[in-house]
């Protein structure tokens, strides 16, 4: 999928809601478990009830490796219902891989060819050569951590260089990449007041925010300064959506809890169009 086509949901759904599909057996509705594929079935009864609110999804691979191969298949599955049913909607690999040239040429290769997913989650710390062969595939995406929401993000995130801090070096640095216009770059919620000089060094780029929800992130916070004219934001929630009920209407207590963000959403979407 290419940056025009998802910019294109945004626009028809007047939507930026990513949903984050962390699946945890132990939260999950008991009466599940006597399936096959507990994961599978979950994440697609999510999926049917919330397609039309959503413009993404992002299933945390770690939820599913730690399941062995039961949950790599359940993975496999969820991606490939989403992409044979609602091709549309951008998907989001959250592996948060990164490592030498060609180790990351097999990572991208797992995520981009095997899997199909449209973009994959990659750590910046061993720098160009770690990340380039997740640029060099054609419309496809890789989605660069910058700033994340976690409390100790800040203990190297925000270290002082002799220009600035660490993660604004990060960010100018990516854009000298080669294939640098398939970047897009996490950065939390939590972290609101950054978002303004972040958009000084990438005004175009997308940026997937977590943190909205369980993490105490605001929604309008991040808007204020993330929003550029493309809306250029994707904000993922996911144990708020997915976990919202736990008896056998969990699919529609999320799909309630996605439509109010949805509903604020547009009220910005529309609010900004009205300059």
């Amino acid at each position: 999928m290419n940056k025009l086509e998802l910019i294109s949901q945004i626009q028809q759904k007047k939507s930026f809601l990513c949903i984050g599909l962390d699946v945890d057996l132990a939260k999950i509705p008991t009466h599940l478990l006597s399936e096959s594929d507990p994961i599978f079935e979950f994440n697609k009864q999510i999926i049917d009830a919330t397609h039309h609110l959503a413009v993404a999804y992002k299933p945390n691979t770690a939820f599913y490796e730690a399941y062995g191969i039961k949950g790599w298949v359940a993975l496999e599955k969820t991606i490939n219902y989403i992409n044979e049913k609602y091709p549309e909607i951008f998907t989001i690999a959250d592996a948060k891989r990164g490592d030498i040239g060609n180790t990351s040429t097999m990572y991208a290769k797992a995520f981009f060819e095997d899997l199909n997913f449209d973009s994959v989650t990659v750590a910046p710390y061993m720098g160009s050569d770690s990340v380039e062969p997740f640029l060099a595939f054609n419309n496809k995406h890789t989605i660069l951590l910058a700033l994340t929401s976690n409390k100790g993000g800040l203990d190297f995130q925000g270290l002082k260089t002799d220009n600035s801090e660490l993660y604004k070096e990060v960010l100018k640095t990516a854009l000298t990449w080669k294939n640098s216009e398939n970047l897009m770059f996490v950065v939390g919620a939590t972290k609101a007041e950054y978002f303004k000089d972040i958009r000084q060094i990438v005004p175009n780029h997308f940026l997937l925010v977590p943190g909205v929800g369980a993490q105490g992130g605001n929604l309008q916070g991040v808007c204020k300064y993330g929003l550029n004219n493309d809306c250029g934001l994707l904000i993922n929630s996911s144990r708020g959506i997915i976990y919202a009920g736990n008896d056998k209407g969990f699919a529609l207590k999320a799909k309630d809890e996605a439509f109010k963000l949805q509903q604020e959403m547009e009220q910005i979407l529309h609010k900004k169009s009205q300059g």
